[in-house]
């Protein structure tokens, strides 16, 4: 993978495994338009690198990922047709992990919010510093979860808890995530890098071609789903980023920002 094609994801390596750093700790790794775009090519990329068996996902600094950039909200609320980029990134984003044969393990370091929250959870393995907190709070800007949100939370944790905390955006701690299936491991933050880097090793050392086919099938029906609900999820975030509601609550958080 050629570094000088991104902006804000780190790339680097330790023998077969690669790592992809979400890069912009002075927003908590909050996606802006730059960002958005190359998410929506990295795993494409990473599937294709030669170098690596494994690929390990996290957030530079203190976050994984608040999610989105209230400034990109601003843009598409001023300049709704700008929200077609949106939609058509976020749907790459998602089949492009899930086309992706290689295992990707998600190292959330730091609270995972929002798309932040969705990439982490569309991840074959997720662990997570016990100081994070996952949530995804779409609708506390006046948003619907069509970014993914709406495919993966309820096949990690069932349909009743999954509306709980998509209708609230009430986030859960690492420790809530792990105990109800949302996430597989919660560990203390100092034992978050040894146990991610052991658990990659372990896959760098089994069979490679059986693992990746392995979740090539698993991960049929989790393409199925998605082509049957990202579509209607994403044009319905595209009518609730049109609303008078989504305006005032993208404003509150801007002025919030500012003080």
């Amino acid at each position: 993978m050629d570094q000088s094609a991104y902006k804000s994801i780190a790339i680097s390596r330790r023998g077969r495994i690669l790592y992809l750093t979400l890069d912009r700790p002075e927003t908590l790794n909050a996606a802006d338009d730059v960002m958005h775009e190359e998410m929506s090519r990295v795993f494409v990329d990473a599937a294709a690198d030669t170098g690596s068996d494994v690929i390990v996902l996290t957030g530079a600094g203190r976050a994984f990922s608040a999610g989105g950039n209230v400034d990109s909200m601003q843009e598409s609320i001023d300049n709704p047709e700008l929200f077609e980029t949106v939609v058509f990134e976020a749907k790459r984003i998602i089949f492009s992990m899930l086309d992706c044969e290689k295992p990707v393990i998600a190292k959330v370091n730091g609270h995972a919010m929002g798309l932040g929250a969705t990439v982490a959870l569309f991840c074959d393995i997720i662990f997570a510093s016990e100081q994070a907190k996952i949530g995804d709070p779409h609708v506390s800007v006046g948003l619907v979860a069509g970014d993914g949100g709406a495919v993966i939370w309820p096949q990690l944790i069932g349909f009743a808890r999954a509306k709980e905390y998509l209708f609230t955006g009430k986030p859960l701690t690492a420790r809530q995530a792990a105990d109800i299936g949302l996430i597989n491991h919660a560990v203390p933050a100092e034992d978050l890098d040894a146990a991610v880097d052991a658990f990659a090793d372990q896959l760098a050392a089994g069979a490679t071609k059986a693992i990746r086919w392995t979740k090539a099938t698993v991960n049929i029906a989790l393409k199925q789903l998605a082509h049957s609900i990202m579509d209607t999820g994403l044009a319905y975030e595209a009518l609730s980023n049109a609303t008078e509601e989504h305006a005032e609550l993208v404003r509150a958080f801007r002025e919030k920002g500012k003080k």
